[in-house]
């Protein structure tokens, strides 16, 4: 099924122009319940270099800027999205979906700040229900004091480090978890989304712009119960602005990606990068907590 919807910039009218809400849809529920693969389809676009495997990541940046501690900034945006049309909807509650974050939790939590998200509840029992959790960087709307507004920063960016811890309280009811970076200009968007189905099947999935749907790794997606699980996702903008998957490391295990796909169009007026977050819901839409601390985003 294809949702484009989580992957646009919402156009507002009147004050506000453009968000920067971009954010990778989840698999059709049915396909994470039969067979455990995220989604399937066809189209026009082509990918490259799709092998896999661990051994020693790609060079890290030699150099770059990094924001830190993201998940204890002020401007996150969140919505509800589910079957069958994955529309975005807030605040919580809303169409059936309940959401929150909690920011500045001391425990559990590496930093003292951690943030807490949540998904499901009394007001939120819709099956397959997702939230979306999107942080504006750079460009309109920027979070980071980073508004680029001559257009002299973007432009030159090719490396993207997506650097996090992660706590799952429940793999048995966690059926996604997605990170993303996301950038637009020149009326190109490039969403690196990648994804861990816990209960959906234990593997990594990343994101295919062009045909708007999820191709399966290969890799293994384990991450530990009640404690914290590191994250580090390298990719980059190749000069013809194909997205390029390089590594993803989780608990130290390296699995190589390197997998290259196109962007896709967005309207010319579409700036800026961001970082998501997002879980998704199982077919009972359980209720379900996770944490997220050391959240940074490295680029040059």
């Amino acid at each position: 099924m294809v949702k484009l919807d989580r992957f646009t910039l919402l156009i507002c009218a009147s004050t506000v122009s453009l968000a920067l809400l971009a954010g990778c849809a989840s698999s059709p529920p049915a396909s994470q319940t039969a067979s455990g693969s995220s989604g399937t389809g066809s189209g026009s676009g082509s990918s490259s270099g799709g092998g896999s495997g661990t051994g020693q990541p790609p060079p890290a940046q030699s150099s770059g800027t990094v924001l830190a501690n993201l998940q204890t900034s002020a401007g996150w945006n969140s919505w509800g999205q589910g079957p069958p049309n994955f529309v975005d909807c807030s605040p919580s509650p809303c169409n059936g979906f309940q959401f929150s974050h909690s920011p500045h939790v001391s425990s559990p939590s590496l930093s003292g700040n951690a943030t807490k998200y949540n998904l499901g509840g009394p007001s939120g029992t819709t099956h397959w229900g997702d939230v979306l959790f999107s942080l504006p960087v750079m460009g309109q709307f920027s979070t980071q004091n980073l508004p680029d507004s001559d257009h002299t920063l973007i432009p030159t960016l090719h490396n993207f480090t997506y650097d996090a811890y992660f706590y799952v309280t429940d793999p048995a009811i966690t059926q996604v978890l997605e990170f993303d970076v996301n950038m637009y200009m020149n009326g190109l968007g490039m969403t690196w989304g990648t994804q861990c189905r816990i209960a959906g099947g234990n593997e990594w999935d990343i994101w295919d712009n062009v045909n708007a749907h999820w191709v399966p790794s290969g890799v293994a997606c384990n991450p530990i119960a009640d404690g914290w699980n590191h994250l580090t996702i390298q990719v980059q903008r190749g000069s013809d602005n194909s997205l390029i998957y390089q590594s993803i490391t989780l608990n130290g295990v390296v699995a190589n990606v390197n997998a290259t796909y196109p962007p896709f169009t967005v309207p010319a007026n579409w700036y800026g990068v961001t970082v998501n977050y997002q879980m998704d819901g199982n077919y009972a839409q359980s209720p379900n907590t996770t944490y997220v601390d050391n959240l940074s985003l490295t680029y040059s």
